[in-house]
């Protein structure tokens, strides 16, 4: 009889994350954008209209519908280091020549260099290493209660509305991603976000950051909607 621990079931789950990992491409187009986050598991919709991005997004679906999306620093020309991969998992042309997607979170990836070449849109070689739980059903047990009535909070003082519940059938990781996505905080904010590891990181990240907000006197004297 075989006796396999958690220590041999978690290397094996390393090995075939791993693995998977390997099929996914090492040179992607990039749409950055600045102010915008997804997360893997996560679904992003795009309006593309601009037509460098309309030529990247049928390019792409006419190939692997794989593309990467990474926030724009505020020089143009540079982007974060860390984005997300997506899928195409949506395609829909209109009248006027817009394309519309949505693009289905896969796994993040870290930015090497940059690909010449002669297209209009950006093309990088880029790293999956280090982000392979980003395939894993996580069993991280993490209180979020704190979290979630501090956000409610935090968007009331915004004027933001939130379908809260609608939001209490998100399971917990889908609740974590899109507080981080949507709520109204910097871009350096929002990087450090899609950049923490485990989900109990980007949990104790997203509490800290709204709890300053929340502490901040200027901030506490805005008119609550």
């Amino acid at each position: 009889m075989v006796n396999i621990n958690k220590m041999s079931l978690s290397r094996m789950k390393y090995f075939h994350y791993n693995n998977i990992m390997k099929n996914f491409p090492s040179i992607i187009p990039i749409f950055p954008l600045s102010g915008v986050i997804y997360f893997p598991k996560t679904n992003l919709p795009l309006n593309i209209f601009e037509q460098r991005y309309v030529d990247l997004v049928n390019d792409t679906y006419n190939k692997d519908k794989l593309m990467g999306m990474v926030q724009s620093q505020r020089n143009d020309n540079k982007v974060y280091k860390v984005g997300c991969l997506g899928k195409i998992s949506d395609f829909q042309k209109s009248r006027d020549g817009r394309i519309l997607i949505n693009l289905t979170g896969l796994t993040r990836f870290k930015i090497l260099q940059e690909i010449e070449n002669n297209k209009l849109y950006r093309e990088f070689k880029v790293d999956y290493k280090g982000f392979h739980l980003d395939l894993v059903e996580t069993n991280e047990d993490q209180n979020t209660e704190n979290l979630m009535s501090k956000a409610k909070i935090f968007f009331k003082k915004n004027g933001l509305l939130l379908n809260w519940r609608e939001f209490e059938k998100l399971d917990k990781i889908q609740k974590v991603n899109t507080l981080s996505m949507i709520s109204p905080v910097t871009n350096e904010e929002k990087q450090k976000l899609l950049e923490s590891l485990t989900v109990k990181d980007k949990i104790e990240t997203l509490d800290n950051i709204i709890s300053f907000y929340l502490h901040d006197v200027n901030f506490n004297n805005q008119t609550v909607q």
